[in-house]
């Protein structure tokens, strides 16, 4: 059980209030405590509806207003600072909670946390990580969403602060990071790819191993931990992925009603699916962190299932107990040269960035 409170924002999600609700419910029975953030009406009404609520550690903060999927990130923080969203920044900075929580506008996240919480010393741009599986475990993208256009440092900070997520959520201790690109020879990739690439190899960290360039497949076949590139391309890799994934489950029920013999053989082969199905589920990895910003953050899929919101909730606490920022911000002090390696390194970013903060909301 843990001591950590978790401020959940009850008004981000598609199906809010009772998806968050019930996932804090799920969560509190495993032991995490929970601040349910957001209008206290319907958050009770939603509570009400759960046997035993009265007696597990959620409490409700009223907060008024709420940030929308069509609000513009960074303008909806500040001309609505009761929002669910903000105040859940705001009890995570005044100690009454330890890390904040949401699945609403993820732009607004990021803005919250620049905002509120501001960057770690020395991190250019913050990063929201995900994770796909993979065949041994699983695979750190980031950034996928915050930064569109970036600079080899931005790179270089993404593996940095990629295997120190690695090491926390598998215990690795030397985590495997690649960079994304279209070959695995030297002279793959873009110009910064490329320079990212020069740099990684010319100096090897001594708490993640650089291996080189990633294609594609690097996702899922295991040999990378973490896996970098811009927030464009890792956010289309994302959004690619999942719906890879559903269409493998729509042509796999699909096959096995096809007739008599195909349902009699998916009824033998129903663990084998149900183990399947539960790899391919995003809800079985929790939340992305948003990585870089100087407080506990994690961003929820817009359609999170209740499920999903308390695996987060348990990964979040998890995180404040084990101090993962405070490991963020040790392992870019540590490798504070090959920061100032890619500071260094002549490649601009392409255009003049614009992160999700500056764009309507998504």
């Amino acid at each position: 059980m843990s001591s950590t409170v978790i401020a959940l924002d009850a008004f981000g999600g598609d199906h809010c209030p009772h998806a968050e609700v019930q996932g804090a419910v799920e969560a509190a029975r495993a032991g995490v405590s929970v601040l349910l953030v957001g209008d206290r009406e319907p958050i009770a009404a939603a509570l009400a509806k759960h046997d035993g609520a009265a007696s597990l550690p959620i409490s409700i903060h009223h907060a008024p207003e709420r940030i929308t999927m069509e609000d513009h990130p960074g303008k909806a923080v500040r001309a609505k600072p009761d929002a669910s969203m903000p105040t859940c920044f705001d009890l995570v900075r005044r100690g009454e909670a330890g890390a904040a929580m949401s699945a609403g506008n993820s732009g607004a996240m990021l803005a919250c946390g620049l905002f509120k919480y501001r960057r770690i010393r020395g991190v250019d741009r913050p990063a929201i990580v995900t994770s796909l599986p993979n065949r041994t475990g699983f695979t750190a993208v980031l950034d996928v969403g915050a930064n569109v256009d970036c600079k080899p440092v931005n790179f270089v900070q993404f593996a940095i602060m990629g295997a120190a997520y690695a090491r926390f959520k598998t215990g690795r201790p030397r985590p495997r990071v690649g960079v994304l690109s279209n070959g695995s020879e030297d002279g793959k990739g873009t110009e910064l790819t490329r320079a990212v690439h020069e740099v990684l190899s010319a100096s090897q960290s001594a708490e993640f191993l650089y291996a080189g360039y990633a294609e594609g497949e690097g996702f899922f076949d295991g040999h990378f931990d973490v896996i970098v590139t811009d927030g464009f391309t890792g956010n289309v890799a994302l959004k690619v992925a999942e719906a890879t994934g559903r269409l493998i489950g729509h042509w796999l029920r699909t096959a096995v009603t096809a007739d008599l013999r195909s349902k009699l053989g998916a009824l033998l082969l129903q663990p084998a699916f149900a183990k399947l199905r539960e790899n391919m589920n995003p809800d079985t990895y929790g939340a992305a962190p948003l990585l870089g910003v100087d407080g506990p953050a994690w961003i929820c899929h817009g359609g999170a299932s209740p499920f999903a919101i308390a695996t987060a909730l348990r990964l979040a606490a998890r995180s404040v107990d084990e101090g993962l920022v405070g490991a963020l911000t040790e392992a870019l002090s540590t490798n504070a040269g090959l920061v100032a390696a890619a500071k260094a390194h002549g490649v601009a970013a392409p255009t003049k960035t614009k992160t999700e903060t500056e764009q309507p909301g998504s």
